[in-house]
């Protein structure tokens, strides 16, 4: 079975409702690899919840489920997330 994924752009609008602004430009940092990249560049599998994964190493970089409440999100490999110009 081939994994299909899609980049963390089509997450825009999810993120826009989690962080209150634009994130597919932001940039965070894989806490196993080390690596810099964007929100956007993500490779997000979907299944039951969203799976986002680091695009250099794979690893599992956040979780989110839709809950009864609302969205639980699980962090994995990401060490960091960097906002410019926080308003």
């Amino acid at each position: 079975m081939t994994e299909t994924h899609v980049d963390g752009n089509a997450l825009g609008g999810l993120f826009i409702d989690m962080f209150g602004r634009e994130m597919t430009d932001q940039l965070g940092c894989c806490g196993e690899c080390g690596n810099v990249s964007a929100f956007g560049a993500v490779r997000v599998f979907r299944g039951p919840g969203l799976v986002l994964r680091c695009p250099f190493c794979g690893k599992v970089a956040m979780v989110i489920v839709g809950t009864a409440d609302g969205l639980r999100v699980t962090l994995g490999s990401l060490q960091w997330i960097a906002i410019d110009h926080w308003a």
